[in-house]
């Protein structure tokens, strides 16, 4: 009994009112039984789906839950890293462009004058000047002087942007 009283208890109140609505207007049986029936069945298939709802539990499937798997940090390399550090000192102090920014500008213009131009910085530096440009020549000239003021402007953005570019069309 106690398995059959849910669906008896879900049909129970429309069927009061569809008792109610034959005894007040019983000329529009037809049109009454037809709503009762509409009614029954909505709530049968809101039971329907409560019941699978149920049965399959709202869980993402596994295809889904390879999309999202957690991600690992990605560590920067080292070399990235200090880097970005001499990048950001050096924009603030005129110390940092000259002992921390220039050598490894210095490397990085030598090895791609080697690579790109078969021209040696320290040797020939008449062509590297001229492969450089002055931006770039500037900062790793090897006669470059120490900055009078150590803590004085450092170098700009737009600066190391030309430097860049520069150092990317050797």
């Amino acid at each position: 009994m106690r398995r059959a009283w849910p669906p008896i208890r879900l049909v129970l109140i429309p069927t009061i009112g569809l008792g109610v609505a034959l005894a007040l207007a019983p000329e529009r049986a037809a049109l009454e039984a037809h709503i009762w029936l509409l009614v029954v069945l909505g709530l049968a298939l809101v039971a329907f789906l409560v019941i699978v709802a149920a049965a399959f539990p709202n869980s993402p499937s596994p295809f889904v839950t390879s999309l999202h798997r957690p991600t690992a940090a990605v560590e920067r390399p080292g070399s990235l890293a200090r880097l970005e550090r001499e990048v950001s000192m050096a924009g603030s102090a005129a110390f940092d462009v000259h002992y921390r920014l220039r050598p490894t500008i210095m490397e990085l213009a030598a090895a791609l004058l080697s690579s790109r131009r078969g021209i040696d910085f320290e040797h020939d530096t008449e062509r590297a000047h001229a492969a450089l440009g002055e931006d770039v020549w500037e900062l790793v000239r090897p006669d470059r002087p120490q900055p009078e003021e150590r803590h004085g402007a450092g170098i700009d953005e737009a600066s190391l942007d030309r430097i860049v570019t520069a150092l990317e069309h050797v």
